[in-house]
């Protein structure tokens, strides 16, 4: 996937902290960022909370049994 160049802003102590992490994991500090960004992103988004609320109306659909089985996984932008 292609990605796009971007300015952000931080303090000093913030972006020294960043810097020791990328380099511990041998990483640049533009992948620490970037990590940090999509896990901030998977947490601001909603949980699926209407999977298995009603029935499907169709024969052999058990939507509603099945929805403990069922996961969402967020596609990453990666």
């Amino acid at each position: 996937m292609a990605m796009r160049r971007t300015t952000i802003m931080a303090d000093d102590a913030l972006l020294e902290r960043l810097r020791s992490i990328a380099h511990e994991e041998g990483v640049s500090l533009a992948e620490v960022i970037r990590e940090g960004m999509e896990l901030r992103a998977q947490r601001s988004r909603p949980t699926v909370t209407f999977v298995g609320i009603g029935r499907s109306g169709r024969k052999g659909h058990r939507t509603s049994e099945r929805a403990g089985e069922m996961s969402f996984e967020p596609r990453s932008w990666r």
